[in-house]
């Protein structure tokens, strides 16, 4: 507890003291708790929980929020609304915790889980849930479908409830505004409850049935096999995104210089995603494209990236190989969709003269241009040894310059809408730690001068001057001769 916040502490003990309160009444005598029930449902949670503890098991249970909740959501329609606050709690006490401090989450969840219990069990009960299902009397059967009804209510008010806390959770521990910390939670968790309500729902009509709680086990089976393979599927996710930490780390450790570009681009491109409205699935792939569009650099020679001095026409032909390197490792990479399609050609422009295949305008792919914006974006306010970082105003307004010729319009007033919405800090220096260090883009801008540092003219910017020009910024040289055309390329 000592570890958490000040706020999130005095909050997890006001929740707690809430959820004491709504389970005593089903501890008070002549309360009428079925205490059968309670006892065979509480002990089925705790089951359910423990193997996640377990060394023989280690990993490769399902135990991510709402691999049981299908059991929580059969106890609020099953039993009163103090009694079903009452399953969660040892359960989440035995349960797993996978980051620290383990006392304070384990008491937030149990006090979590209680609370949203309850008001399930409580709209259940207030629409005539139990009355629906029949009660425990032999051969009443449940009144479908009109037991759908309080039980899509109770599902409701479980996400409801449960996304509330988790949101106002977030807010005393980080000190997030609500309307941030609240931001998506209902509408992610919604669908997914829904489905746990309605088999609750089938496990609270097996329970009731002749056939007895242990029918209504069955129902587990199915909803347990589809959260193994739903937390299969976050772990192979998981190994994706490792492997492109190792890629950007591979890219950093050969091109010094630039080191921590990548991640800012990343972070840059999902500036502009939001402003442009785009689903949260295509914004993932393209903070991946951001990260990975440099890694390429992984099949240009070390000397080249690290010249100290102008580089040769040969050895600018070979850095503007660097796209189709970098397309070529990560084609095997499924899951990155148009992310490839930017790092291949995130240095076009939109007059034509980028490479490696000089399209032009529409023809560019939509990830490529927000991250060819956001690549310049970052040449331009990084802070390198020899020379400091551009002003974020003064940034944007070469980028807003070069709009139409090199830069799509749309993707530079969407970041600078984030930018102002978001603010921007700049990166430290980098490449010091290896003196005479010339890494990233020679020739092409990345984002590092090679060779000896040229100074800026007194008035600005000459003409032509552009983003990714030689010096890798935007008014820091002349622009880039178009890239030669090789044989066999297409347009």
């Amino acid at each position: 507890m000592r570890a958490t916040r000040g706020a999130a502490r005095a909050y997890i003990l006001a929740v707690a003291l809430c959820a004491t309160l709504c389970v005593l009444p089903a501890l008070r005598p002549g309360a009428g708790t079925p205490w059968t029930t309670l006892a065979l449902l509480t002990g089925l949670y705790l089951l359910c929980e423990l193997p996640g503890r377990c060394p023989f098991f280690g990993s490769s249970v399902p135990v991510s929020a709402g691999s049981f909740f299908p059991l929580l959501l059969a106890a609020a329609f099953l039993l009163p609304p103090g009694a079903a606050a009452l399953v969660a709690i040892p359960g989440s006490f035995a349960g797993r915790v996978e980051n620290p401090p383990a006392a304070a989450r384990r008491i937030w969840r149990a006090a979590q889980l209680a609370l949203t219990v309850w008001a399930a069990s409580r709209v259940h009960a207030l629409l005539g849930g139990p009355a629906a299902l029949g009660g425990s009397g032999a051969g009443r059967l449940p009144d479908l479908p009109y037991a759908l009804l309080p039980a899509c209510a109770a599902a409701l008010a479980f996400s409801l409830v449960l996304s509330a806390l988790d949101g106002s959770i977030l807010a005393a521990a980080e000190q997030l505004p609500l309307r941030r910390a609240w931001s998506g939670l209902l509408p992610r968790s919604l669908g997914p409850h829904l489905v746990h309500g309605f088999a609750g729902l089938m496990m609270a009509v097996l329970w009731n049935s002749s056939y007895g709680p242990l029918a209504a086990l069955f129902v587990l089976l199915p909803m347990y096999i589809s959260c193994w393979v739903f937390a299969q599927y976050h772990r192979e996710h998981a190994a994706h995104r490792a492997t492109i930490r190792a890629l950007v780390q591979a890219v950093d450790i050969k091109d010094t210089y630039t080191r921590g570009h990548s991640e800012r681009v990343g972070r840059a491109s999902v500036l502009i995603a939001d402003e442009l409205g785009m689903a949260r699935d295509r914004v993932e792939v393209l903070r991946f494209a951001g990260i990975l569009h440099d890694v390429g650099k992984l099949g240009v020679p070390t000397r080249v990236l690290r010249k100290d001095g102008p580089l040769t026409p040969d050895e600018r032909r070979v850095i503007e190989l660097h796209p189709e390197y970098g397309h070529e490792i990560v084609r095997g990479i499924g899951f990155l969709g148009e992310a490839r399609a930017a790092i291949l050609h995130h240095h076009e422009r939109l007059d034509g003269s980028g490479y490696p295949y000089g399209l032009t305008g529409r023809e560019i792919p939509e990830f490529a241009r927000v991250v060819a914006v956001a690549d310049a974006f970052d040449a331009m306010t990084s802070t390198r040894s020899y020379r400091p970082g551009r002003p974020v105003p003064a940034a944007v307004a070469e980028l807003k310059r070069c709009a139409g010729t090199q830069f799509d319009p749309q993707m530079v007033r969407a970041l600078a809408r984030g930018l102002e919405r978001h603010g921007w800090v700049s990166s430290a220096v980098t490449g010091a730690e290896v003196p005479g260090a010339r890494g990233g883009e020679p020739g092409v801008g990345s984002g590092a001068a090679r060779g000896p540092a040229r100074p800026q003219p007194p008035d600005g910017p000459g003409p032509g001057a552009s983003p990714d020009s030689a010096d890798g910024g935007a008014g820091f040289g002349v622009p880039p001769p178009p890239a030669p055309r090789r044989p066999g390329r297409r347009r």
